[in-house]
């Protein structure tokens, strides 16, 4: 786990006089779940749309696997192996679990077909989903549609679609946002499975997932990372409860 994976260096975004990431340095290695924290307001989505190609940098380089990817748009960047997870849950509401891998699967194939009846049957498209749903919980759901599914299930349905990609990193962006509790719990244990298999950079403002996964954690505050250790050094770390002005950390 000593191998940088994907690294930022001097990472700026402004909009107009707000600097939203400021000087960012940050890498995750291979194999990592490196988590990044901060109060609302500190740039995290920001930063996490610079790494998987929606922002274009003002200045500061990207490089993932040894190459400069700052220049590259979203898609190309998947192509290279990353993959995200959004905030807002982005799925196909009206297509089935099984539909909404298979696409995955399908766009990241670059199959020239259509998405209809008969490419739903192909095993190319339909094999490799269902892996992906039976490894993330969701199999026995597979025919019902995305719409009727519980918050959790959609979330887990997302990230779903991000492994189908076979990804080297995974960018998941607040993957608890808005579940109960036993939701929350259910995919801190599926994220955990992944530790060690998958490279992750975990955005997320729920401590208790954050210290449970996270072999290390950067804290973000007004656009600059304060601090970057373990979950350890970063709980007695007096600057990062300072920023946080007693939030629960």
């Amino acid at each position: 786990m000593n191998n940088p994976l994907l690294e930022t260096s001097g990472l700026r975004k402004t909009f107009g006089a707000l600097v939203a990431t400021d000087g960012v340095d940050f890498d995750v290695r291979e194999g990592e779940t490196h988590a990044v924290i901060g109060p609302n307001g500190a740039g995290k989505t920001t930063f996490i749309k610079q790494l998987s190609g929606e922002l274009r940098p003002d200045a500061g380089r990207v490089r993932f696997a040894g190459e400069d990817i700052t220049a590259l748009p979203s898609q190309k960047r998947s192509r290279r192996g990353l993959a995200r997870s959004f905030q807002i849950t982005s799925i196909y509401r009206e297509f089935s679990a099984l539909d909404n891998v298979a696409l995955a699967v399908q766009a990241h194939a670059g199959h020239s077909f259509r998405f209809w009846k008969p490419a739903r049957q192909d095993a190319r498209l339909v094999d490799p989903a269902l892996q992906v749903l039976h490894s993330i919980g969701l199999d026995r759901r597979k025919d019902t549609l995305a719409a009727e599914l519980s918050h959790g299930e959609q979330r887990q349905l997302e990230i779903a679609m991000a492994l189908a990609t076979r990804p080297r990193l995974l960018l998941l962006d607040e993957p608890v946002a808005g579940m109960g509790t036993d939701e929350s719990a259910r995919m801190v244990e599926f994220l955990a499975t992944l530790k060690g298999t998958k490279t992750i950079v975990l955005v997320e403002h729920d401590m208790d997932a954050v210290f449970s996964l996270a072999d290390r954690i950067s804290v973000l505050v007004y656009g600059r990372i304060i601090a970057t250790g373990t979950p350890a050094e970063i709980r007695a770390n007096a600057e990062v409860r300072a920023a946080y002005l007693g939030e629960d950390l």
